[in-house]
């Protein structure tokens, strides 16, 4: 008896388990343990004063490592870097949580946590299917399982104390946080006023052009500009590298391969196999293809174009031919169709590079491992010629994707920011689009310096001055349409003059570049009027209305309760977020992770 929810029970707890000995493992076998500079009592944070272990850091990663790849995910090292800042975050705003618990008096009683556990269960739970009743959640169903011994067996009633101990003080902490919040009838007119008042708008849009003596602005200036912009330029380190990349490329071969072997797949389910074991055996979507390639129901809008469009063209049993997307070959079956929402299968086929060319790849590849050192950045050069392989520079910001022509570069940041030392050589990292290799060519560390800035702060004094420039040229089209027509002013002035169509202020700020003071004026200016420039960070903008349409008030009295049921959700949000960014902004917290993974990297390559 619920079989499905006694299977996710067993999963949540096996995770739990698994991931505390996993990560204790990690620590254990890395011989870290017991060698400075990490010892079982190394703190890698304090937060006002509470210690995070560095084991303690290291697990919770684990866990967080573990629950990704059980989706079927292969992770780069940049997947790795952002989960251990998860994890990092996530532990520090636990103790701030606790130290606020106790600060506030804010405790939870095992009568309280037995209440939410029978009443007010997870949405893991609630979502269980062998917990539904014609497609409801059945709480007597759920009830019978927590009286039962299974639940005790499994660990469900293991891993709702530790949702709840975790989640109830702090639904307890954010009631506090947010009482009092109230919306007025005038609030939520302007709300949605804002939202649903219309006009279209004609403007001209002068945008700043940065020349070469704008480089040439005095340090003097930049520094006062920085001084009064401190906290807009706090932000992370930034990285340039040279990166070598030898491709895993795909053929017109492969590529006919791979649909030959979809055909052959149909053919088989055709000739009686049933898709589901199919799917299983070969889909290369572990999470469906577990399921059977299960993809449960929903409008087809949920996938890209190419499998949308060829779900929508099938009727219900009807197997797909082989569909090509951006993820390679797909078999679709459609197995119902209720309005715009559809239930469907599929199996999905890799394109990827056949064995021989695979060989020939990683054969490359392993030759450019040998060729290069890691300290010396002068065989990265020589490596590089000797392949007949050409750099490229890749900059990238700490905590972000590196790319090169608005392609990501994998795993290149995560080094960089990793406690690599200028010159250095990265090891071969291995994606699935081929291998990289990346030499470190200037590393400049974040937070609030001049130094680390001043490429920042120039562009941004460069386009200041640049905008300043067009405030006198704006002005003449300005007084000229006046006295005439925008198009003639425009037209004079060598500019075109561009037009929102009826929109929203939100479909303005699509044509105009962004939502500013430029399309606020022009939704109050009189009709027909040409306005004075609105110099904005993006353009100065000249523009004139030429017709508006209000609000409707009786669609707004009708809406409502809905709207201020709406509007007070988004303020809770918006007040717990302040309240946990104050909290971490007032917090104490020294950071040591930069400090010891340094350490250990000078100390694994002595």
């Amino acid at each position: 008896m619920l079989q499905t929810m006694r299977s996710s029970a067993k999963f949540v707890f096996w995770i739990l388990a698994v991931a505390f000995i996993g990560g204790f493992l990690l620590v254990e076998t890395s011989g870290l343990l017991g060698r400075a500079p990490v010892s079982p009592t190394t703190a890698v944070a304090s937060v006002n004063g509470t210690d995070i272990l560095y084991t303690q850091w290291q697990q919770r990663t684990s866990q967080l490592v573990q629950q990704e790849q059980q989706q079927g995910r292969t992770l780069t090292g940049d997947d790795t870097r952002r989960l251990e800042n998860q994890a990092f975050d996530e532990m520090v705003a636990q103790i701030l949580l606790e130290q606020e618990y106790k600060k506030r008096g804010i405790v939870v009683s095992d009568d309280e946590l037995q209440q939410y556990a029978r009443f007010a269960p997870p949405a893991w739970v609630r979502n269980a299917p062998d917990l539904q009743t014609d497609g409801q959640f059945d709480l007597s169903k759920y009830q019978r399982l927590l009286a039962s011994a299974q639940a005790r067996q499994s660990g469900l009633l293991v891993a709702l104390e530790q949702y709840f101990r975790t989640e109830v003080p702090k639904e307890k902490l954010f009631e506090q946080v947010t009482a009092g919040l109230y919306v007025t009838d005038a609030e939520l007119w302007r709300s949605w006023r804002d939202l649903s008042d219309s006009a279209s708008i004609s403007y001209v849009a002068l945008r700043p052009v940065v020349t070469k003596a704008d480089s040439g602005i005095a340090d003097s200036e930049l520094r006062s500009y920085y001084d009064a912009h401190k906290s807009q330029f706090d932000g992370p380190g930034h990285a340039v590298m040279h990166a070598l990349w030898i491709p895993r490329l795909v053929t017109a071969a492969d590529t006919q391969a791979v649909r030959a072997r979809a055909e052959a797949l149909r053919a088989e389910i055709a000739g009686g196999t049933k898709f589901e074991d199919v799917a299983r055996r070969e889909s290369a979507d572990t999470v469906s293809g577990a399921q059977g390639g299960d993809l449960g129901s929903g409008p087809a809008a949920r996938f890209v174009p190419e499998f949308s469009k060829a779900a929508e063209a099938l009727s219900p049993g009807q197997i797909s031919q082989p569909v090509l997307t951006p993820f390679g070959y797909h078999l679709i079956r459609l197995d119902s169709r209720k309005g715009d929402t559809l239930g469907l299968h599929h199996l999905l086929l890799r394109i990827q590079p056949s064995d021989s060319n695979t060989a020939r790849i990683d054969r490359e590849a392993d030759k450019l491992a040998r060729l290069i050192d890691g300290t010396d950045p002068r065989k990265f050069d020589a490596a590089a010629a000797s392949l007949g392989l050409t750099p490229f520079v890749v900059r990238a910001r700490e905590n972000e994707l590196a790319s090169y022509n608005s392609r990501y570069v994998p795993g290149v940041s995560a080094w960089a920011f990793g406690g690599a030392s200028v010159g250095e050589t990265s090891d071969l990292i291995d994606a699935d689009d081929g291998y990289y290799v990346a030499r470190l060519d200037s590393l400049m560390p974040g937070g609030q310096n001049f130094d680390a800035a001043r490429g920042a702060v120039l562009a941004r004094v460069s386009a200041e001055h640049a905008l300043e420039r067009l405030m006198s040229p704006a002005k003449a089209i300005s007084d000229a349409a006046r006295a005439g027509t925008l198009e003639a002013a425009a037209s004079a002035a060598g500019k075109t003059v561009e037009n929102t169509g009826f929109t929203s202020r939100a479909g303005a700020s699509d044509k105009m570049g962004m939502l500013g003071e430029a399309i606020g004026a022009a939704f109050v200016a009189p009709l027909n009027t040409v306005g004075a420039p609105v110099r904005q960070s993006d353009a100065v903008y000249i523009t004139r209305t030429d017709a508006r349409k209000p609000a409707d008030k009786q669609t707004f009295e009708a809406q409502k309760a809905a709207l201020r049921s709406r509007r007070l959700e988004q303020l809770r949000q918006a007040r717990v977020q302040m309240f946990l960014d104050d909290l971490r902004k007032g917090a104490s917290i020294k950071d040591k992770r930069k400090e010891i993974n340094e350490q250990l990297r000078r100390q694994s390559a002595t």
